[in-house]
């Protein structure tokens, strides 16, 4: 991406406003926004032409070896605008490695495989390691076990109110006119009371003497 030179004044004041805000007038804040307008039309121009540039290249690669020539040159050209290389790309290099622009392009596509395959793996790594750092839990917040008993177990006795025994319930009166309960069956000893022994007559004592 290259700026002209009316491009570049309003870059250079842009970064002076940004340090000192206070002194942005109603031209450089125009200024500010046709820059950026101008930035972001140049990002999307840029992907489409990147856009492009991969399909050529993918048509290159299905035509190889006739296209080597033109492939290298696209390949190249891609890698430049921030291409990635692909496990087709490799392969195609590898078929191609008697060509020392080919050896030389396959070094270069190796050494950025290598980059992504460990970006890749620090960022699962971070993903793996970001769970578990939140699972964590201070030990003033772990769950609390059950302890034998339930909550009976748990309660200070002294803190429970006595309880008092129940009071037994009043017999209820009988209403008016109702029949008198029956009297209960009475027992033999209430029947045939126990007889207590006579005492001695005087005539015996006698004789004894």
């Amino acid at each position: 991406m290259a700026f002209g030179v009316e491009e570049l004044r309003v870059l250079r004041r842009a970064l002076a406003l940004a340090l000192h805000p206070a002194t942005a007038s109603a031209d450089d804040v125009q200024d500010c926004l046709r820059l950026a307008e101008s930035l972001d039309e140049t990002a999307r121009e840029s992907a489409r032409l990147r856009a492009f540039l991969v399909a050529d290249l993918g048509r290159y690669r299905a035509a190889l070896p006739g296209t080597a020539a033109g492939y290298l040159t696209l390949l190249e050209e891609a890698l430049g605008a921030g291409y990635r290389p692909h496990p087709d790309d490799l392969a195609a290099l590898r078929a191609l490695r008697g060509n020392p622009t080919a050896a030389a392009l396959l070094h270069r596509c190796r050494l950025l495989a290598e980059q992504d395959v460990r970006a890749r793996l620090a960022r699962r790594t971070a993903r793996v390691a970001t769970p578990a750092a939140l699972s964590t839990v201070p030990a003033s917040r772990t769950r609390l076990l059950a302890l034998p008993g339930g909550l009976a177990a748990t309660e200070d006795p002294r803190e429970k109110p006595a309880q008092r025994p129940a009071a037994p319930q009043p017999r209820p009166a009988p209403a008016p006119g109702a029949p008198q309960p029956a009297r209960p069956v009475p027992t033999p000893g209430e029947v045939f009371p126990r007889r207590k022994p006579a005492p001695p007559s005087s005539g015996r004592r006698l004789a004894a003497g």
